[in-house]
């Protein structure tokens, strides 16, 4: 049977992502022991994985190698296994490939299956899957954000953050988000109903985060998925002993830089306590995590836009949009049947 596949022909520069990936055709090889084969129906697109693109070495996984298949999240049915507790049919989630079939170990690619009873299947890759469940561990545990405290969350219109800010709203937390464009700004104060939204793409970007500390009404919980120089305009409002749970810095990403907060000393000034969290840390409490995810999401509390590409050739046009700004909520690539 052949298979197209996303290969990686080499590292990409900034958002060039159609230079560095190629879209390639080659038989299936057959199953070893403890695999299973996903005819993948839908990809996610994730912000985190351009860092596996890069050639850093001290990432929280090693980086994707030169001539090798792109790697995310995928959604589909078994239709193949030689691993224990999996069979064609069976609907799972792992870390796969860019392709229309991928091939994983069960064990090592975090296979799991899911319910097939959910309506609406991209819900695994949002408010069920790993966003959801950074989203929740990221307000509750890393923020270990109170009732009554004011929660600002970067990124605030991606798939983490969108999901983060109503988290917090639901844990009774005044909850604020940051986003690019008045559009954004508007569906996370309009449509989700948080407290308000600063736009990081006007120019009175201080000028808005002092409006939002009136009256000396710091933040007391920062949900970063950014980093950069934002977090420098961020440490400069934080409430005495507040939190920052770092979950991504996707102003690093396809810049090269790495954040170096010239407002450092404020984490002394204020007592701030910071915190860098990652899902792998915390894959053991999935299935509770999901629970509470899927009670909010199933009574409506808890919504998640999708933007969807159809078509795996349209990939990297999908992905492009996590560095350009292009998307509210979720990014999806589904694959034709």
């Amino acid at each position: 049977m052949q298979n197209r596949a996303w290969r990686i022909a080499r590292r990409p520069e900034g958002t060039d992502f159609a230079a560095a990936l190629e879209l390639v055709e080659a038989p299936l090889a057959p199953l070893a022991e403890g695999e299973i084969s996903i005819r993948n129906s839908q990809l996610s697109m994730d912000a985190g994985t351009r860092m596996w693109l890069s050639d850093r070495e001290d990432g929280y996984q090693p980086p994707l190698p030169v001539g090798g298949p792109m790697t995310g999240l995928v959604l589909g049915e078994v239709i193949e296994s030689r691993a224990d507790g999996f069979a064609p049919g069976d609907l799972v989630r792992a870390f796969g490939q860019w392709s229309d079939i991928s091939t994983v170990d069960a064990v090592m690619s975090g296979a799991i299956l899911l319910d097939p009873s959910v309506a609406d299947r991209r819900a695994w890759f949002g408010p069920l899957g790993m966003n959801g469940w950074t989203a929740l561990w990221g307000i509750e545990t890393t923020g270990a954000a109170r009732r009554g405290e004011k929660v600002l969350v970067s990124a605030a219109a991606g798939a983490t953050g969108i999901l983060a800010v109503q988290i917090a709203k639901l844990l009774g937390c005044e909850a604020w988000g940051i986003a690019g464009g008045a559009a954004k700004c508007a569906y996370l104060t309009n449509d989700l109903g948080i407290a308000g939204a600063i736009d990081y793409k006007a120019a009175d970007l201080a000028a808005q985060l002092d409006a939002a500390c009136a009256n000396g009404s710091g933040f007391d919980v920062y949900f970063d998925n950014v980093g950069g120089p934002l977090l420098d305009q961020v440490l400069t409002r934080m409430n005495h002993y507040g939190r920052i749970a770092v979950c991504g810095l996707l102003a690093d990403y396809t810049a090269g830089t790495r954040t170096a907060p010239q407002e450092f000393d404020q984490v002394l000034m204020r007592r701030l306590r910071i915190e860098g969290f990652f899902s792998p840390d915390f894959m053991h409490e999935g299935p509770g995590l999901t629970r509470r995810l899927r009670d909010w999401t199933e009574s409506g509390a808890l919504v998640m836009p999708y933007d969807v590409t159809r078509g795996l050739e349209n990939t990297l046009a999908a992905y492009a949009k996590l560095f350009t700004g292009g998307n509210i909520g979720k990014v999806i690539v589904e694959l034709d049947a």
